[in-house]
């Protein structure tokens, strides 16, 4: 849920798309989208570039900001929540490096889109939302856009969700003062972690990867978000 502060395609057959999505009548915004936003900044990853081309993000905005769902910026979803700006939403995933038998778990569902797009991307994705009218939004529309291999969790994001550990990736969509120590010690064998870590004004996007009792960092430039409340992030 952020705003960045710096600033070979494989094409789906459209009416294979359509089949797909009959309700979706925003194919080319959502190619171009991809290409003008993403790709063309760098994300490369041919599976989370397919992801985003596929899924509706206009479905996951409310309806009387829809008109802006594929614009280069974060939007509000209620509730002092936001979607992720698009690019934000392909380097994030793309950094998680994920592979099709892979469990991920996500902190922050918000809107529902993020762990959409994990879905096209892994075997199965948890995510977890502390606000329960945000989390039955998100839970409902991805039932009703045919997501099945996403379970939505009402909890303090901070802790994770230890019964579906270890997690092949954590994704945290919410700006933290430090890696939840939870969230690593659920962290499988050479899994990635990316997030948000900082003040609340301001984060570095930060990977982390786990090999034994060892943790390296990496980090991929300034970021905003909004802040991860509970108990190993920022209290109300």
């Amino acid at each position: 849920m952020s705003q960045k502060k710096q600033g070979s395609e494989h094409q789906r057959d459209e009416e294979d798309e359509d089949r797909t999505m009959p309700e979706d009548s925003r194919t080319e915004e959502r190619r171009c989208m991809v290409r003008d936003q993403v790709e063309a900044r760098g994300v490369d990853d041919p599976r989370v570039l397919d992801a985003m081309r596929e899924l509706p993000r206009h479905r996951f905005i409310p309806p009387e900001i829809q008109a802006a769902a594929y614009h280069d910026r974060p939007l509000p979803i209620g509730c002092g929540q936001t979607i992720s700006q698009p690019y934000i939403v392909g380097l994030m995933t793309s950094l998680l490096e994920l592979k099709p038998y892979d469990t991920v778990l996500e902190i922050g569902a918000g809107s529902g889109y993020q762990a959409a797009i994990l879905s096209k991307l892994a075997r199965t994705v948890v995510t977890i939302e502390r606000l329960p009218e945000i989390a039955s939004k998100a839970k409902d529309l991805m039932e009703h856009l045919a997501i099945f291999n996403v379970m939505v969790v009402v909890e303090d994001g901070t802790l994770g969700y230890a019964p579906g550990a270890p997690y092949d990736g954590i994704i945290i969509t919410a700006a933290s003062p430090d890696i939840p120590a939870p969230l690593i010690d659920q962290l499988a064998e050479k899994g990635r972690l990316v997030a948000p870590v900082g003040s609340r004004d301001l984060q570095q996007l930060v990977r982390i990867r786990k090999q034994g009792d060892q943790i390296s960092r990496e980090l991929f430039g300034g970021v905003v978000f909004v802040p991860l409340l509970g108990r190993h992030g920022w209290q109300e």
